[in-house]
């Protein structure tokens, strides 16, 4: 499933995907791998990706990745204010659960904060609802988040977590698909359309109505 995934995403989000792994400054988070390496990682699911995390919720409510099982979770990181990519694709992951209809309720989107200073629980809280009443913002010290973005191989350049910087954060724009028990499915490029989201959720969601 994992290369159908990469294989709808192709086009313009995928090169947007590839440009950001390869050509952004200290891309890659594993200082002995280069960035395309990383990419791959993700693109094939060579390695494991994601894993157990404990963080808060925009509402102040400790979460962890236990709280989420049995359902098909859309991840997507990103930091509030990000002011171009992460409103784009939050803003198309939103779209793909509205048009499932019913069948949406069976998706969980999560948005985990690459930058947990600025990203409270109160700044989180006023940030998820512009986008999707079910979608749900986590941050949490840095330590834990650091740990997230390891697990999901997600590249962050001028992290605060690692810097103490208040600037701008350079993030790749992945957005995690995510199985029932916490497996990892595939991935959408930064750009992919709601569309193309729903055709790749469709099949997921009547395996999950069928257990």
């Amino acid at each position: 499933m994992t290369r159908l995934l990469v294989a709808i995403g192709f086009g313009g989000g995928v090169l947007v995907g590839v440009l950001t792994w390869l050509l952004l400054p200290n891309a890659a988070i594993d200082s002995e791998r280069t960035s395309a390496q990383l990419m791959d990682v993700v693109m094939w699911g060579t390695e494991p990706i994601g894993g157990p995390f404990t963080l808060v919720d925009h509402t102040g409510t400790p979460r962890s990745d236990k709280d989420f099982r049995g359902k098909v979770l859309l991840v997507y990181f990103g930091f509030s204010y990000c002011s171009d990519i992460c409103p784009t694709d939050l803003q198309s992951v939103a779209a793909a659960v509205d048009r499932l209809g019913p069948e949406g309720e069976k998706v969980q989107p999560l948005f985990i904060s690459v930058d947990p200073d600025k990203d409270t629980p109160e700044q989180l809280k006023t940030y998820v609802a512009l986008f999707h009443p079910r979608l749900v913002g986590l941050t949490g010290a840095h330590r834990q988040v650091r740990k997230v973005a390891l697990a999901y191989k997600v590249y962050v350049a001028n992290n605060v977590a690692a810097t103490g910087s208040t600037g701008a954060i350079d993030h790749s724009g992945f957005v995690y698909l995510m199985g029932p028990t916490g497996e990892y499915l595939g991935f959408f490029p930064p750009g992919t359309s709601a569309e193309r989201m729903v055709a790749a959720l469709r099949p997921h969601l009547a395996a999950l109505s069928q257990q």
